[in-house]
């Protein structure tokens, strides 16, 4: 089945439903969700929170460093190899389709959307991070981040919704095979601990800074909530 089929049979569909809205609040809200900037705060916030719960200077980088590396081989391949690859039209480029999709405010993206690299990024940073810290509610919030951002690549029509499935299965798949690197490291430089506490989960992550990061996150969303009902 080619890209054609599929996009006939399966993404065409699902799209009708989930794209686009005759709700300018949405298309506003959406559209600040799918932004990079907004997110800058949760960022910083992952960062503060390995800062505060590893001990030595060389753990912290190895951390960071992993997560970055992370990051950016998963969006190295989507952008300099697959797409360019494949040369699947995004639905706001496609001849065809474009001009059945509903666009806010001309956005269109860059020319080719197989696969999604927000759907891959977001996916990457949240499984990586969600390993690292192994709490149920962090785990909820983060995959709920990425979710989300993927789903405003569909709801803008920048991407069909099967390149934001195999976005996140690629954004998974090296945050995964990443999280085991950087276990074999951690070893070397870092005792075996297991924590039992109330205040700590079983790696050593304090939940006050877990929630900072999980309300960090609701506070970006009610941002995005207030620049959709009073835009500048």
């Amino acid at each position: 089945m080619d890209f054609h089929s599929i996009t006939y049979y399966f993404d065409l569909p699902i799209m009708q439903v989930l794209q686009g809205s005759d709700s300018l609040f949405m298309d506003r809200f959406i559209y600040t969700l799918t932004q990079p900037w907004p997110w800058i705060p949760l960022y910083l916030m992952l960062i503060l929170m390995v800062i505060k719960n590893n001990a030595t200077l060389k753990q912290i980088l190895l951390i960071l460093g992993f997560a970055i590396l992370t990051v950016s081989f998963a969006d190295l391949v989507v952008n300099e190899l697959v797409k360019p690859y494949f040369m699947r039209w995004r639905p706001t480029r496609d001849p065809v389709l474009k001009y059945t999709i509903d666009v806010f405010q001309n956005y269109r993206s860059g020319k080719y959307g197989f696969f999604s690299a927000h759907a891959a990024n977001t996916m990457s940073v949240a499984m990586f991070f969600c390993l690292l810290v192994r709490s149920r509610l962090f785990t909820i919030a983060m995959i709920s981040w990425s979710l989300l951002n993927g789903y405003t690549r569909i709801y803008l029509g920048v991407h069909y919704p099967s390149d934001v499935c195999v976005g996140f299965l690629w954004g998974a798949l090296v945050a995964s095979v990443s999280y085991c690197c950087f276990s074999f490291f951690n070893r070397r430089i870092t005792p075996d601990k297991n924590f039992i506490s109330t205040h700590y989960t079983s790696t050593g992550y304090a939940y006050r800074d877990i929630y900072n990061v999980i309300l960090t996150l609701l506070l970006i969303c009610i941002f995005a909530l207030f620049r959709a009902l009073f835009p500048i």
